[in-house]
């Protein structure tokens, strides 16, 4: 692979390191039945979980550098130029011998998902070579996703660790999250982790229930493991942010219509950064991504094209009021 390589840092700037790949979407028009066809439409848009938070910190008007893989073909030169017209710095994505990759997602009449399967074989191919050692060195945070080669998170996190760079890590799938839990220690501090409830069973590997103090005797784990801040995504539920000693549980915002859940977690974490780099402590920051998440579901698209940092601001204030 290779790319065209970049060192300069401005201030406030986010490296995200993690998957670029073409999202299929078919929704049923009425509720999906298994092992049979079903009616539906069908979307094609820019995707992968890094591709994906890089432009919504980009649309939040974050300076954002995305290190990716894509191929060399007519599906990864369209993603690349979408996500540079979304303001995404794109000089450190590489090119591939392996074709880019595709998620492809089932949803049900309602907008949630039934079933999802992703190609992610050029991510896979990604190697500690393709990443600027500078950039993450310069950066103010660098975000990882789970879909990483292990030698890459390792290399990254490393990197991280010797600059003094905080670093944000997305597990993205049970799966995925499974392969994680030898990464944390201790000796190599980690800012944030932001796993569901599965996927944080599959890091710790064990059975977690749902209840609050459940919850923070899970988190205890990783804070053991040297992570500052396990921020639980909940559904529906909300979420549970906890710091060693506290657990700070967050109602989920409502949205007006639930239209498409893909991408709201992507949006939740991308402006819970964007928050955290505009002064916000973790638990305002982490309100500021359930805001976004809402707006995001409310919209049919992955990343939400009019994503602003107002129109998150706006929700907020408007939340307020309505709880007066």
């Amino acid at each position: 692979m290779s790319a065209q390589r970049e060192s300069l840092s401005p201030p406030g700037q986010v490296v995200v390191i993690g998957g670029a790949n073409v999202d299929l979407k078919v929704r049923g028009l009425a509720a999906i039945q298994l092992h049979t066809s079903n009616p539906g439409r069908s979307t094609t848009t820019p995707g992968g979980v890094g591709r994906n938070i890089a432009e919504n910190l980009a649309r939040l008007g974050t300076a954002t550098y995305l290190i990716a893989a894509i191929g060399g073909d007519a599906a990864g030169e369209r993603l690349l130029a979408e996500t540079e017209a979304a303001g995404v710095q794109v000089s450190q994505v590489c090119r591939s011998e392996y074709p880019t990759g595709t998620y492809t997602a089932v949803l049900d009449a309602d907008g949630s998902l039934v079933v999802a399967v992703s190609d992610m074989t050029a991510t896979d191919r990604l190697s500690p070579s393709d990443v600027d050692d500078a950039l993450i060195a310069g950066a103010s945070l660098v975000i990882l996703d789970g879909n990483l080669p292990g030698p890459v998170l390792d290399h990254a996190l490393d990197v991280a660790r010797d600059a003094g760079v905080p670093v944000v890590v997305e597990p993205v799938s049970a799966p995925k999250a499974a392969l994680l839990g030898g990464l944390f220690s201790a000796e190599r501090p980690v800012f944030a982790v932001t796993p569901n409830l599965e996927e944080l069973q599959a890091i710790i590997g064990r059975p977690v229930a749902g209840s609050r103090d459940d919850l923070v005797r899970a988190a205890e784990v990783l804070h053991a493991r040297g992570v500052e801040h396990v921020w639980i995504r909940l559904g529906e539920r909300g979420s549970l942010l906890s710091t060693a000693g506290a657990g700070h549980v967050l109602p989920a915002m409502a949205p007006a219509e639930v239209r498409d859940v893909t991408g709201a977690g992507d949006a939740m974490l991308a402006a819970f950064a964007h928050a955290l780099l505009l002064g916000a402590d973790p638990v305002e920051a982490a309100r500021y991504g359930h805001a976004a998440a809402a707006l995001t579901v409310a919209s049919t698209a992955t990343v939400r094209p009019d994503l602003t940092q107002e129109l998150i601001e706006d929700l907020l204030n408007n939340s307020n009021r309505s709880q007066l």
